[in-house]
């Protein structure tokens, strides 16, 4: 069953030092068309597939609200006409940037059945904002937050980023306080990647990037962790910390290694153990959708063994980590069996526990995350 959607905005006012998704300028971007071919491409996937309803949807970017109020409802329109949304939706989600979130957009959202909001804070210091290329400053986020909140939103995550160029843990601890003052029910924190193609990427080869050093990403990581705890928060994953009941369920889809439909340019799926990319470019990704209803770059028919793989790498990102049982349920061997070596040795460097029915990272082991997974790649 395909109970998910993500679907990808690829435009942007502004493009971000750190960000390596799929993204284009907005300006004298064919948005419109964009849009309608989005919808053409759900169309005609949902048109294949048993009329399963929708459990999440989720809209990401690039940037979703750099769409002009009368572009979301079109976009809106076409999810609720072209995707079965019944009772059983429990989340519709959309990213938002704080300084674009305006009044009007927010109704849009909110008269459309958007339940929840993922607002891409980053940091609460505005220096540092401009320094990662953001053009929202602290305010901005205030007003936001305060806005959505009295057009009725109450599900609101705060995106955070550590281990920024240049930032110390006493600024970390500042960003952490200012944003559990503002009590919303879910946060995302995240360390910097460098990823290629970026403008930070470009700026470490030559040399101009100051980064804080491994041990001190560490104690940031390990700062979040207490201090989300300290306040009520249960870390559900790696980054991720929930109100009890608020835990993000787009997100679960893909830890839990279901399906989930991916639309528009650049976007990823998984249906029926094939997994998709889009192409990338916004024009032809456009021009495909119009020849053949779809824009499928690559499809890959994901073997036993590496679903097996992606059971243990997924699901060991979840706090609780992977069941046992449920594990033989769905590939009738067990975890030992199948990773015999890798389980002992990671059980005995103190990175996994093997308690009741889970196996689950340690502390230890959430510092190390990456390293864990990666003994779980067999190929």
């Amino acid at each position: 069953m395909v109970q998910s959607a993500y679907i990808h905005i690829p435009f942007c006012h502004h493009i971000c030092h750190y960000c390596d998704f799929n993204k284009v300028f907005f300006k004298q971007q064919p948005v419109d068309e964009y849009i309608e071919m989005v919808i053409q491409e759900m169309k005609y996937a949902t048109g294949k597939q048993p009329d399963d309803p929708m459990k999440t949807i989720f809209i990401g970017g690039g940037t979703p609200t750099a769409l002009t109020p009368h572009q979301l409802e079109r976009l809106l329109e076409g999810i609720t006409s072209e995707l079965n949304l019944t009772s059983e939706l429990i989340e519709f989600a959309v990213e938002a940037n704080p300084g674009e979130l305006t009044e009007d957009k927010l109704i849009v959202l909110k008269n459309a059945g958007v339940n929840r909001l993922s607002i891409g804070v980053q940091s609460f210091n505005d220096e540092l904002l401009k320094k990662i290329g953001r053009v929202h400053t602290k305010k901005d986020v205030f007003r936001t937050i305060e806005q959505a909140e009295k057009i009725g939103f109450d599900n609101l995550s705060l995106d955070l980023i550590y281990a920024l160029p240049g930032q110390t843990v006493e600024d970390f601890q500042e960003t952490l306080t200012t944003s559990l003052s503002l009590d919303v029910k879910h946060y995302s924190a995240y360390s910097l990647i460098i990823e290629p193609k970026t403008v930070f990427y470009n700026l470490m080869k030559k040399g101009k990037l100051s980064l804080p050093p491994q041990e001190l990403e560490a104690e940031m990581y390990e700062l979040a962790m207490e201090e989300m705890e300290k306040h009520g928060f249960m870390q559900y994953e790696i980054s991720n910390y929930a109100k009890p009941g608020y835990e993000s369920q787009h997100n679960l889809t893909y830890w839990n290694n279901e399906d989930y439909y991916g639309f528009g340019a650049g976007a990823h799926g998984y249906v029926n153990g094939v997994r998709t990319s889009n192409i990338g470019p916004v024009k032809k990704f456009i021009d495909s959708v119009k020849e053949k209803n779809e824009a499928f770059q690559d499809l890959h028919h994901v073997t036993l063994s590496e679903k097996m793989e992606e059971e243990m790498f997924l699901g060991l990102r979840r706090t609780k980590g992977v069941s046992h049982s449920l594990f033989k349920q769905k590939y009738g061997v067990s975890i030992e069996d199948k990773f015999p070596e890798t389980v002992k040795k990671l059980v005995h460097q103190g990175l996994l526990q093997n308690e009741d029915d889970f196996i689950s990272l340690t502390r230890k082991g959430k510092l190390l995350g990456n390293e864990v997974f990666q003994e779980f790649l067999l190929s």
